[in-house]
């Protein structure tokens, strides 16, 4: 073996090492845990329903008239809306990494879909953070705490954190897993999909409702133990597809507030309906008083097909468009019926809330950068004063063929009360937006609140430095300033 394989073998040696460690620290800090009771005295089971680029307002209980949700709007009745939450990136992958590690982006080193370089070479100031594309195993996901405390584990729909099997669900944790590799989308939502770690099923099977009877296979096998599930759909990132005879049905409808695209409504409706099986499920086994659910998106929506207002940009911006995400929770006999909740949390909250709800400790010595939003759900209390960071270090173009500025240069971005500060790094301007007043970032006080900016600002610069935030500082000896504004979609279809 010559020295570069010798290293590698080390290397991968070492991280098994090191995952097999945590994994063992993990169940010797569980064991003898206190049982979390649930509405049946014993540990309540968990669902994380995540959608794939669905925007804040894309559906009812957000205020959609266009597109009918009715089965998360009874959800939403029965449990907490949270209004003000947030993906911890504005695509894909980073946000599945921070929700399943519970840690922000400089940790697990996933900032983008792909390459970190996107977009003509000319049009870009620096040099990028380099980006992962693969989980770490030294990460501790969810679905790893809680087995030491009995629960079985599903990871059904898109992993898009690395190859399956080495680094895919099964490697993180997952007893189960269906449809969960490296891609980012399905090449159709009607079989064959072309998904390799999924089987496709008859011509013509709906990916959404296949992956949600896959789920309801795994609760119905899984009712008489405590059971984790994560389901992330691919619907409803583009190919935009959907079944005819709900097409039609929204063709006939008429749209409002941006939202008008029948091709997309069906695509939530679809996945509307799967939510609504899987609660009958639950309700038919029992199980519905002992099961906790969650529901939001991984960022913003596309904007070729619905809109964001009065929020301000879409999916692959660090805007609120980009960012905010709709997030409800249902806890029976723990959450009051129709409450909603407006302090900002963000997807890495999810991580520390489910173990308390669980009764499961913390992993010993792994950092989670979230908090618990049990006080929240129970209204028992409320969070510590905090801030939620973004950072995003890496360039994201515009969709494929489109003219145009980018969707965002490399920045970082922390919310502190009302107050949203982002620092863009190629010029090192700042913008400051108060959100309360001016939801939809269209005036930056920065220029007329010194004082305020420079303070977010400090608060932001701590935060890089604690946890070694890495920024470019490399200029691009490419760049031309000159050079026509003509971007080429690289990675488009994989965000």
């Amino acid at each position: 073996m010559d020295n570069g394989q010798g290293r590698a073998a080390s290397g991968f040696a070492l991280r098994r090492f090191l995952r097999i460690a945590a994994r063992c620290a993990v169940a010797l800090a569980s064991f003898g845990c206190p049982l979390a009771a649930g509405p049946a005295g014993g540990r309540p089971n968990v669902i994380l329903i995540y959608i794939d680029d669905l925007g804040w307002k894309d559906a009812g209980f957000q205020g959609s008239t266009y597109y009918e949700t009715p089965s998360l709007d009874r959800l939403a009745r029965q449990g907490m809306v949270f209004t003000n939450a947030y993906a911890n990136a504005p695509n894909c992958a980073p946000s599945r990494a921070c929700l399943l590690s519970g840690q922000y982006p400089p940790r697990h080193g996933i900032y983008t879909v792909g390459s970190s370089e996107r977009g003509p070479v000319q049009l870009r100031k620096w040099i990028p953070v380099a980006n992962q594309t693969v989980l770490k195993p030294q990460a501790v996901t969810i679905a790893e705490a809680l087995k030491p405390a009995g629960y079985t584990s599903a990871c059904i729909g898109k992993w898009h954190l690395g190859n399956y099997p080495r680094f895919g669900p099964s490697a993180q944790g997952f007893d189960v897993s269906v449809g969960g590799g490296a891609e980012g989308h399905a090449k159709s939502h009607f079989s064959p999909y072309g998904i390799v770690e999924l089987q496709d099923g008859p011509q013509g099977e709906y990916l959404t409702d296949r992956l949600t009877s896959e789920a309801i296979r795994f609760i119905s096998g899984a009712k008489n133990r405590p059971f984790f599930l994560y389901l992330p759909h691919y619907a409803v990132h583009t190919p935009i597809q959907a079944k005819k005879e709900l097409i039609e049905k929204y063709r006939k409808k008429k749209g409002s507030q941006g939202q008008e695209t029948p091709e997309y409504a069906a695509m939530i409706e679809s996945t509307d309906q799967g939510v609504g099986r899987i609660m009958e499920t639950l309700g038919k086994l029992g199980l519905a008083s002992t099961t906790v659910v969650f529901f939001l998106s991984d960022n913003g929506g596309f904007a070729q097909v619905t809109s964001m207002g009065p929020l301000r940009g879409s999916k692959g911006m660090i805007y609120e468009g980009g960012i905010r995400v709709p997030m409800l929770v249902s806890w029976p006999g723990q959450v009051r019926a129709g409450s909603v909740a407006d302090i900002p949390v963000s997807g890495v909250d999810l991580y520390p809330t489910i173990l308390e709800i669980a009764g499961v400790r913390r992993p010993p010595g792994y950092v989670l950068d979230g908090e618990s939003l049990v006080p929240v759900l129970k209204g028992s209390g409320l969070l510590p004063a905090r801030a939620l960071f973004w950072h995003f270090p890496v360039y994201l173009e515009p969709d494929s063929g489109r003219r145009g500025p980018w969707k965002t240069t490399p920045c970082s971005a922390v919310r502190q009360g009302d107050w949203k500060l982002i620092e863009f790094f190629e010029d090192g301007h700042l913008e400051l937006y108060n959100l309360k007043n001016d939801i939809g970032e269209k005036m930056n006080l920065a220029p007329m609140n010194p004082d305020k900016a420079e303070e977010l600002h400090r608060v932001l610069l701590d935060w890089r430095a604690s946890i070694r935030a890495p920024v470019p500082t490399v200029r691009n000896p490419k760049y031309d300033p000159n050079a026509p504004v003509v971007m080429d979609g690289e990675g488009q279809a994989t965000d």
